[in-house]
């Protein structure tokens, strides 16, 4: 036994104490390397069957198929996780791969994985999660508040809020539960008369980094009775809407947080993306002094 730890002890002391010479190969060989953003998120499904697809990207094919995806479950707690991708090695590439999600008997989190190149302008994944079934267990929505009843989507925007469902308000009205702890799942906005839908679109927060499609004014961005929470939005005025109107918009999170006002085309969002609570949108015609905002 001694003379065994004798002989490790001296053949510890000859290993070479540099790494390999062919450790700098890749150097030697003058290969470029170039950095990849990559961003971890944990969304949270109920029990149901889910398709994730990340939509097509321009310039995918001159960048390998970025910005590419991975769905996986997280590292514990993903028992009742089942996930069926249509290629072998997992990736979701921004040539519109999709994979299947399952999930089982309870509500569980699944792993997004997403590689970015830097710098890019249009980085970004375009990540879209649709359900395609729901399960018999599958929670159903909560209910209005007793003797309260669901508001009618209105002219200006709606959003459809957790607990409370689809509710609308006007240009300069806050829409959503200041401090209610009642998350945002989705929202539409309608462009005012003689706008084009094209020149009024906007986006959902979905996590850093990490924004929905552009949707068109007049059309849903985010999900309903999902619980998946939106993390903010961005608004962009663009053609003859940019030309006729100035935009602000505000939000509250779950938890205090506060952002904005921020102008057209800038992202609303909390510095920790707690959940988005509440929202406002200031519409103001050209050359017109902006109201003072309701509370």
């Amino acid at each position: 036994m001694m003379a065994a730890v004798k002989t490790a002890s001296a053949q510890t002391k000859k290993a070479p104490s540099e790494p390999p010479a062919n450790s700098t190969t890749a150097e030697k060989a003058g290969a470029q390397l170039q950095e990849l953003k990559v961003t971890g998120h944990l969304m949270a499904l109920p029990p149901g069957l889910f398709c994730f697809v990340n939509e097509m990207n321009p310039g995918a094919a001159m960048h390998n198929g970025m910005p590419g995806v991975r769905i996986s479950p997280p590292p514990i707690g993903g028992q009742n996780v089942e996930i069926s991708g249509f290629r072998s090695d997992g990736w979701l590439s921004a040539e519109g791969d999709a994979v299947l999600v399952r999930i089982k008997n309870k509500p569980a989190q699944v792993l997004v994985t997403i590689y970015q190149l830097a710098n890019l302008p249009d980085a970004s994944p375009r990540l879209q999660v649709r359900q395609i079934l729901g399960e018999a267990n599958m929670p159903a929505p909560a209910a209005p508040p007793s003797g309260q009843q669901a508001q009618p989507i209105p002219a200006d925007f709606m959003a459809h809020i957790q607990t409370r469902g689809d509710i609308g308000a006007k240009f300069g009205e806050w829409l959503g539960d200041k401090g209610s702890q009642n998350w945002i799942e989705g929202f539409a906005i309608n462009a005012p008369e003689g706008i084009l839908p094209s020149d009024f679109s906007y986006q959902a927060v979905l996590g850093r980094g990490w924004l929905s499609p552009w949707v068109d004014a007049g059309d849903y961005c985010g999900s309903r009775g999902m619980a998946l929470p939106l993390l903010g939005l961005r608004i962009r005025l663009t053609g003859e809407a940019l030309e006729q109107y100035e935009i602000s918009y505000s939000a509250t999170f779950v938890g205090g947080g506060v952002a904005g006002p921020v102008r057209n085309d800038e992202t609303c969002e909390a510095e920790t993306l707690a959940p988005l609570e509440s929202f406002q949108i200031i519409l103001t015609p050209r050359g017109r002094k902006s109201s003072k905002p309701k509370k």
